[in-house]
């Protein structure tokens, strides 16, 4: 299995600063139409359904009032599922959304609006769960590009000025200051500093850089004013390149996705085929719709993706970055774990273990005046150093 595990998940509270950040594809890896479903609309026709229901239980099973709600509730409910449906068709696909629509169009034949609303419902409620659960997957992902500030110090001829991330180009000049983000992979041209980057390799330990040494996107500079040049921005950055590997594992397709696939493309027809030899050989209108109806795998189908998603977006909550998403079939049959220690088997993070005060120093007094040492440094010992003295 291939995974990157992403050590830290800490930044400043910035928008992302990759100009290309608008990645648009399908989380369940399907080529046919998403149904356009809005909760509000979907509540609205349940509720119309909900209530024929309730006026047949208090007044009288098949009144007017009890038909018309639940075919009203189903023309709110259905009418996006048949709207993909005859997108899908004009594309020449033919996927869930058309089995749905006939099992639908079977229940108004029969007058069942009920049944055509409740069939309806469970199928935009699978696509409203798994919409909520991509877009809690793309909120943990786009955490990552929070790292990169917003705003970059450039250098010009004519001294120093503010400029958006997204601005800046391969060869401009940059101020990094101490406590700043770095705004762009670059190469240091003047200045050293110490370098938490410990969100790129996951060591807890900062690295000391000097003039010709390289710098990435999202690290945080400790010490000591810095000036590189700019070597890849944007998108094309290191923190950049792993935000598009996830949004690229979220369009992969799992192995059962692709037999589903298939599967649909011969599932619907042969649906389709059943419920006329039953019409054939039995003239019966209600076992041909019944057939149609019961016929539909919704929870088949809407089960894979939405399990999928789910579990790309606790990963990606955990920190775990999944390259290739058919890796998540795979986890069943590992045997074996390899693992890197710093930042994954621990935290990541530096903590005090011991205090050794010499020449009758108390260990409190020891804390007290390393922790007012420290006070004001954004190195990780200091940091260390201070959250145990609070």
């Amino acid at each position: 299995m291939q995974v990157t595990s992403l050590l830290s998940r800490g930044g400043p509270d910035a928008d992302a600063a990759c100009p290309a950040c608008d990645h648009d594809h399908d989380p369940d890896g399907h080529d046919h139409e998403h149904i356009p479903v809005h909760l509000p609309q979907t509540l609205v026709g349940l509720i119309f359904i909900i209530n024929s229901f309730v006026v047949e239980w208090l007044f009288e099973k098949g009144s007017l009032v009890s038909n018309v709600s639940s075919l009203v509730g189903a023309l709110i409910l259905g009418s996006p599922i048949i709207w993909t449906s005859v997108k899908d068709l004009r594309r020449g696909v033919l996927s869930i959304n058309e089995l749905v629509s006939i099992a639908v169009f079977a229940s108004f034949a029969s007058g069942d609006y009920k049944t055509a609303g409740i069939v309806s419902f469970f199928m935009l409620m699978g696509e409203i769960i798994e919409t909520r659960t991509a877009a809690g997957a793309r909120a943990s992902i786009e955490s990552l590009i929070k790292l990169t500030p917003t705003k970059a110090r450039r250098l010009t001829a004519a001294g120093e000025e503010e400029v958006a991330t997204q601005d800046l180009a391969v060869g401009d000049v940059l101020r990094v200051r101490p406590g700043d983000n770095v705004p762009a992979d670059g190469l240091i041209l003047n200045g050293q500093a110490s370098i938490n980057q410990a969100n790129i390799t996951g060591e807890s330990l900062p690295v000391d850089k000097k003039p010709g040494d390289e710098v990435f996107a999202g690290t945080q500079n400790l010490t000591g004013v810095l000036e590189i040049r700019v070597t890849r921005a944007g998108h094309d950055t290191t923190l950049g390149r792993v935000r598009d590997l996830i949004l690229a594992a979220e369009k992969t397709k799992l192995p059962i996705m692709r037999i589903i696939d298939q599967y649909m493309g011969y599932y619907t027809p042969l649906v389709l085929v059943i419920g006329a030899l039953v019409w054939m050989f039995t003239r019966d209108l209600n076992r041909t719709i019944a057939v149609l109806v019961v016929s539909c795998p919704c929870a088949f189908i809407l089960a894979t993706p939405t399990a999928m998603v789910a579990a790309l977006s606790a990963a990606a909550r955990l920190g775990i970055l999944i390259k290739n998403v058919s890796d998540i079939e795979l986890a069943a049959t590992i045997n074996a774990f390899i693992f890197d220690k710093t930042g994954t088997l621990t935290t990541g993070k530096l903590a005090v273990s011991r205090l050794s005060p010499l020449d009758g120093t108390t260990p409190a007094e020891l804390l007290r005046l390393a922790a007012s040492a420290e006070k004001y440094s954004n190195h990780p010992t200091a940091k260390a150093l201070a959250q145990l003295a609070d």
